[in-house]
């Protein structure tokens, strides 16, 4: 029992000895930290406020958003194919390839104007040119490319103006690999954790992922005889997708968990097994069978379409679970820190 008493004279009865130490630990306490033991109190961890995710997640839908980024990818680097296959005699698949570039480009800005809510929006988009905006600048490619790829499909099903149609079919060609990595560079833009922290490779993934679309659309559309190029872009673009997403993900860490897990984990592994099946199944068996060459097109068309929703899914993840944005801003504060401390 304490004996000591407070009163207008001060402290009566204190006991020596029995201060507290500000800032100093006991002698015991001193020894287990010299000793290096664990701290019986673990180190706090990380909640929100409330549990309420830090951003605000997009309110785009899959299909719109997704099918955008997809359809584009299949316009632009059909475009690009469409051109080669002109240039080089193989009449047919570049008609094939210039009629789907046309469709898939309408049907990519259909599924943009929907999420939208209404026309007006778009043409909207379109009374200010900011370079610093992807939106901005991804409206103008639009607006530039459909025209050309548009007129480039009509005068070649129609066979009228010829150079003309040969002078749109290149410019759809020279606006075509920015049309199928500009949507990338979009949701790159965004503050969405799994997409904005990707900037790097997420192009080279859009851009092998619309590489081998185009092909497969190539494949399951044109002769055998006028497919060996796109034989070859198949395998190039299916192997960049696949190349880039593995250098994201390593690159990423633990924000590349969604792209691993849930939704978007689910759809990125069946997209890789299609994208590896349709580009084999392309080269090997590709040249000798029509049947293998539609089967291997609609793998390629699939594995293309997953690794877009893919995409999608795993973004939106990020952007609920609020460890995403915060884990990784403090590592790289903590990172600053020491960097700062080793300099000073």
């Amino acid at each position: 029992m304490s004996t000591s008493d407070v009163t207008k004279d001060g402290i009566e009865g204190k006991r020596p000895g029995r201060d507290a130490l500000i800032g100093q630990g006991t002698g015991k306490g001193e020894r287990r930290r010299r000793r290096g033991e664990r701290a019986m109190v673990p180190k706090a961890e990380f909640t929100s406020y409330y549990g309420k995710p830090v951003l605000n997640p997009p309110v785009w839908q899959a299909a719109d958003i997704a099918g955008y980024f997809f359809l584009g990818g299949l316009a632009g680097a059909g475009s690009v194919l469409a051109a080669g296959a002109d240039l080089t005699g193989r009449r047919k698949a570049a008609r094939a390839l210039k009629v789907s570039s046309l469709v898939a480009i309408a049907g990519s800005a259909a599924a943009l104007i929907h999420d939208l809510g209404r026309p007006a929006r778009f043409y909207n988009m379109m009374r200010v040119m900011k370079p610093t905006s992807p939106m901005s600048m991804g409206s103008w490619l639009l607006a530039a490319y459909g025209p050309a790829a548009g007129a480039a499909a009509v005068l070649d099903v129609t066979g009228l103006f010829k150079p003309l149609g040969r002078a749109a079919t290149l410019g759809a060609a020279a606006l075509g690999p920015a049309v199928a990595s500009y949507t990338a560079v979009l949701a790159s833009d965004t503050a969405v954790p799994a997409w904005h922290d990707g900037y790097r490779e997420l192009p080279l993934v859009f851009v092998g992922s619309a590489a081998a679309a185009a092909s497969g659309m190539a494949l399951l559309a044109a002769p055998v005889r006028e497919t060996a190029p796109m034989r070859s872009a198949a395998v190039f673009g299916a192997g960049l997708e696949l190349a880039a997403a593995k250098l994201m993900e390593r690159r990423l860490g633990m924000v590349a968990e969604p792209y691993r897990e849930g939704t978007g984990g689910r759809l990125i592994r069946v997209a890789e097994v299609l994208s590896v099946a349709g580009a084999a199944g392309g080269a090997l068996l590709g040249g000798r069978s029509r049947i293998a060459a539609a089967l291997s097109g609609a793998a390629l068309l699939a594995g293309s379409a997953c690794t877009r929703f893919g995409v999608f899914h795993a973004g939106m993840q990020s952007a609920k679970d609020p460890k995403y944005t915060v884990v990784p801003q403090r590592e790289r504060a903590d990172a600053r820190d020491t960097a700062k401390t080793g300099n000073g």
